[in-house]
């Protein structure tokens, strides 16, 4: 017994040594696994750190690349296809796909599309794949223009007004020249929204319920002969399997393949002008970009038939008041809005010299040209009094419709490129008609000659308000376009000059409150302008009312990237 608890007091003591030796061991792992972890930590933020040094800003929040499309959903799949390595053109193509499901009524690849890029090197080409005047196309169609300046707040099909659609090859352009990925894959995020459906958003649920006398009606369906409506799911089933097929089989699917021959059949059914002739001869335009100086910027801009020109001669009226600092003082925003609207007054008289080129005379195209120059624009700023407006005819003819509708997608990749895009069916929904066959929504583009044309020719391409712009100085790089037909030069000008001239951050000059000047010159205001203002401006003998755009824009500025979608038509953009 004693023996034994001899041997049991030695094991004890033996144990009481190995748990000490064990303790300290384990003490000295614990501490070194916490000072590789506090390690790791310090490491993983510095390197975030690193690679986003001063990027806490809620308004310059990205390090590497942004979308700003007019939807979260878009921006967020054409940030997905950025980080998958595609190319910026390989984003904006994702993400104009996305908008022609969730903003359907606004753009679709029954339109047209015009592409400005700049490459990692800064070189700048445009792709312009508007809609063209098909071959049989009546030659007495404008003779049928609406006479007044808008057209009847009564929906019908507008089959005599649909163009020949390039968004497919201005797409298949665009990704020949700068593509990464491959083209299926830029399909795949629309085409399982399309099959599986998804809510309703709320901008698009606005829209439906206008839509009771055209055949888009069949789209927004339920099963007991309902409308739709927002939060709703709604598919686009036709639609998904169209673009599987683009996706799978290339453009030609679309301008000489089955869908050609589905899409024609039921474009003639419906009444309209296009053959098969007309798609399969269809064909994107290439060029040089036009450009201006905007202080330390050159920015570059699609020329005629888009609306950069008229852009162009908005700002270059603008910048000669020299205003380095934002009216404060109300008698000075007064003065501000007043200039502003004269020269966008003046801008809408200068409309009528918008043409494509390929139809147009020589001095015809110079003129156009004229409108980029500092001269010119320091010729019509002597024509702007500060103390009074003019009547309508002071300005020239300005007879146009004004529509809506349109979409644009600005994105900016990691290694510097840059695409500012815009896309359009023209009005809502474009010409009211849906390719059963297909899935597809025609747009009624043809009517933008009305008011700006007395004839056209068949290839040619109508009149535009398009100006998707890209910005370039030493150190920061801008992209930036904005939809609404003829209200997109007043408001990206509006942008431009809130942002670069007043200081404003992209966020803060996006919300401020559009002006727009109509063809029979009435001023549109928001409602947020201030009450005194709009008293001065009336007082100066403009009529007022009230109306919007949106503007969506990429800005990087050293290593830091902001991106706006305009909240006017709940947009938000997304980055990384």
């Amino acid at each position: 017994m004693f023996a034994y608890q001899d041997f049991e007091g030695a094991n004890t003591s033996r144990s009481r040594h190995r748990n000490v030796i064990l303790v300290r061991v384990l003490v000295c792992v614990l501490v070194g696994l916490a000072g590789l972890g506090v390690g790791v930590v310090i490491w993983y933020y510095k390197g975030k750190n690193d690679d986003n040094p001063s990027c806490k800003d809620p308004d310059r929040p990205f390090s590497k690349a942004a979308v700003a499309a007019d939807s979260e959903k878009c921006s967020e799949i054409g940030r997905d296809i950025l980080q998958k390595g595609g190319s910026a053109v390989d984003a904006a193509i994702a993400a104009l796909l996305c908008t022609s499901i969730i903003n359907p009524q606004s753009a679709g690849i029954g339109g047209g599309v015009i592409f400005t890029v700049m490459d990692s090197s800064g070189k700048v080409k445009i792709i312009n794949s508007r809609e063209t005047v098909p071959r049989n196309v009546n030659s007495d169609l404008l003779k049928s223009c609406p006479k007044t300046t808008e057209w009847s707040m009564e929906w019908t099909q507008e089959r005599s007004w649909i163009g020949v659609p390039g968004e497919i090859r201005g797409y298949e352009a665009a990704h020949r020249l700068y593509g990464k990925l491959k083209w299926a894959e830029l399909f795949k995020p629309t085409i399982k929204l399309a099959r599986e459906g998804f809510p309703i958003p709320y901008y698009q649920g606005q829209h439906i319920p206008r839509i009771n006398n055209t055949s888009i009606r069949e789209l927004y369906l339920d099963k007991n002969g309902n409308l739709l409506k927002t939060g709703d799911t709604v598919k686009f089933e036709k639609l998904a399997d169209t673009l599987e097929t683009i996706a799978n089989e290339g453009p030609d699917a679309f301008y000489n393949g089955t869908i050609a021959k589905d899409l024609i059949s039921d474009i003639q059914k419906a009444g309209g002008n296009l053959t098969l002739q007309d798609l399969a001869s269809y064909q994107a335009n290439v060029t040089d970009a036009w450009n201006i100086t905007l202080g330390d910027y050159r920015m570059y801009f699609p020329p005629p038939p888009s609306g950069g020109a008229i852009l162009s001669l908005i700002l270059n009226i603008m910048k000669g008041y020299k205003m380095n600092s934002e009216p404060n003082a109300t008698d000075e925003k007064i003065l501000f809005y007043h200039r502003y609207i004269e020269a966008l007054k003046i801008a809408n008289g200068l409309k009528k010299h918008i043409s494509d080129p390929n139809f147009s005379s020589d001095e015809f195209t110079q003129m156009a040209k004229n409108l980029t120059e500092d001269s010119f624009a320091d010729n019509i700023r002597n024509l702007i009094s500060s103390e009074k407006t003019h009547d309508p005819q002071y300005y020239g003819d300005t007879l146009h419709l004004d529509s809506i509708g349109t979409t644009h997608v600005s994105v900016l990749a990691e290694d510097g490129s840059a695409v500012s895009v815009t896309s359009s069916i023209n009005d809502e929904f474009g010409s009211k008609i849906l390719s059963p066959s297909t899935g597809i929504i025609l747009n009624n583009q043809l009517s933008d000659f009305c008011g700006r044309a007395n004839s056209f020719s068949p290839g040619e391409r109508p009149p535009s308000n398009m100006a998707p712009s890209v910005l370039k100085s030493q150190s920061k790089t801008l992209v930036i376009g904005g939809s609404g037909a003829e209200m997109i030069p007043p408001a990206v000008a509006s942008v431009l000059m809130n942002h670069l001239w007043f200081g404003k951050s992209l966020k803060e000059a996006i919300d401020t409150p559009v002006v727009h000047v109509d063809s029979q010159s009435e001023v549109k205001l928001e409602p947020k302008l201030e009450k005194d203002v709009v008293d001065g401006l009336e007082a100066k003998g403009h009529k007022i009312a009230k109306f919007y755009n949106t503007v969506n824009a990429v800005e990087k500025a050293g290593s830091c990237i902001s991106a706006w979608s305009d909240e006017r038509k709940k947009g938000k953009a997304a980055g990384y």
